[in-house]
């Protein structure tokens, strides 16, 4: 006689129907416990039910605009159809995957059309994430060069892992995690300060942003190719941090093209090559500093990454890049970016709160700047007060909360907004973002709601201190 079976297959659809409704109780007990904090103060604790393109539905199907794409992840938008279908179709084939002692098609090919827009570039790595690549530069980098000393912008964001973390701009992620690397931060744009530094000989590289992503600052025209022929001359390399801008975001498939001749060494891309589904980075580089690295048989897993240049992420890649080509995605973000940069900037005359919108492409800036007019500059001065950066807070909670558009500041005490949606969104993304931000700036100007959240901000902030 044999006894009904207790076990249960799993069902993921019956798991999230079933316990979906816990997830900030779950965050809050097991994992980072400030998160949920965080979004219950802001009123960011949503609970979006599904997502397509650039836009979110809540339960009762309401529609938000995303204008942050994941932090540039989510370039294609979220839940593109190739996307999907070349994962379905890989996972359908059975490949037998990450044997680490064969050679897969997938990677070579995916190798293959990433170098075809990387002009001046030979070879690549893969790893998992942004930071991965960026690891991945630097040790090339010191090795192929022998020298222990890596060149960074203040301000820069190169990811949070040890090594890139070695290479991060901003003391509140740097500190209590010394010691770092020996490496060095020069202003961006400060040409003198490079030479100074390349004259102790003992820098391997310098690494940038072409457009830094806290903030958004470009490069100053010309920086980059000067910068180059200093590097060359010290037998230094270029590193190209093109993790964010990287694969259409500001224009060009890389922000560096935007200026001509330049040529970097090693180049990082990664976030929106994973079609927003599987993690992946990829290193870019010339065919020496390849081959030194990996100099013999004996050196062949010298640098290498347990689940790179797996079969899920090489097919997103190719997909990602093959929708890029055929659906013009490069020119989309230069077209819609222009257009939205020009509507926003126009702007500028008509409200004093508003000081400067920057940019390529569908990367921008929007950075608010103390009043002239008696009334504001006081309500200025106290949020001023109470911590920089609240001002650009009480503009992102109105977009979410009554206009339903996901936006967020550019970093910790910047009163800047960073706009990096996903590369297709159109005209009436456009018009709908410009009109909502149009109607916050009124309410700002005119001493209306967001002055009350302002209070809030403030008790949160002094009771943080």
């Amino acid at each position: 006689m044999t006894t009904p079976s207790t076990k249960r297959e799993f069902d993921l659809g019956a798991l999230l129907a079933e316990r979906g409704g816990e997830r900030y109780e779950l965050h809050t007990k097991y994992l980072n416990h400030q998160l949920p904090r965080m979004l219950r103060t802001i009123g960011f604790d949503k609970v979006y039910e599904r997502a397509e393109g650039a836009h979110f539905w809540d339960a009762d199907g309401n529609d938000y605009l995303d204008m942050l794409a994941g932090f540039g992840v989510m370039g294609l938008g979220r839940h593109h159809p190739v996307v999907r279908k070349a994962l379905h179709d890989v996972l359908d084939a059975h490949l037998a995957d990450l044997t680490r002692f064969d050679c897969q098609p997938l990677p070579g090919l995916l190798a293959e059309k990433l170098l075809t827009h990387s002009p001046h570039l030979d070879r690549v790595f893969f790893g998992n994430s942004g930071t991965e690549a960026v690891e991945t530069a630097l040790k090339f980098a010191r090795f192929a060069t022998g020298r222990p000393r890596i060149l960074y912008c203040t301000h820069a964001f190169h990811g949070l892992t040890t090594g890139s973390l070695s290479v991060n701009g901003e003391s509140g992620f740097r500190d209590g995690f010394a010691p770092l690397l020996p490496d060095t931060a020069v202003p961006l744009g400060d040409l003198d300060a490079l030479a100074r530094e390349l004259r102790k000989g003992d820098v391997a590289a310098l690494i940038v942003e072409p457009i830094q992503g806290k903030g958004v600052h470009a490069a100053p025209p010309g920086y980059l190719t000067a910068a180059q022929e200093l590097l060359r001359r010290h037998k230094a390399l270029l590193i190209a941090d093109e993790v964010q801008t990287g694969l259409g975001r500001t224009g060009e498939f890389y922000a560096y093209q935007h200026e001509s001749g330049l040529e970097p060494d090693l180049v990082c891309v990664a976030k929106a090559l994973s079609g927003g589904y599987v993690p992946v980075g990829a290193t870019l580089g010339k065919e020496w500093i390849f081959k030194k690295v990996y100099s013999s048989m004996d050196r062949v897993l010298v640098h290498s990454a347990s689940f790179g240049s797996n079969a899920q992420a090489m097919a997103a890649g190719l997909a990602v890049l093959s929708v890029m080509e055929n659906e013009q995605i490069v020119a989309n973000a230069r077209a819609v970016g222009d257009q939205l940069m020009s509507r926003l900037s126009a702007l500028i005359d008509k409200y004093e709160l508003l000081s400067d919108v920057r940019g390529r492409g569908l990367m921008i800036g929007i950075e608010f700047g103390r009043p002239s007019s008696l009334k504001l500059r006081s309500r200025w001065t106290m949020l001023q007060a109470a911590r920089k950066g609240l001002f650009a807070q009480m503009v992102v909670v109105p977009l979410l909360q009554r206009h339903r558009i996901l936006t967020q500041v550019s970093g910790d005490h910047l009163e800047v907004i960073k706009l990096i949606p996903p590369l297709t969104i159109d005209e009436q993304d456009v018009d709908r973002f410009v009109e909502a931000f149009t109607a916050v700036m009124d309410d700002a100007h005119g001493g209306g709601l967001m002055w009350d959240f302002g209070k809030t901000l403030i008790k949160q902030a002094v009771a943080n201190r």
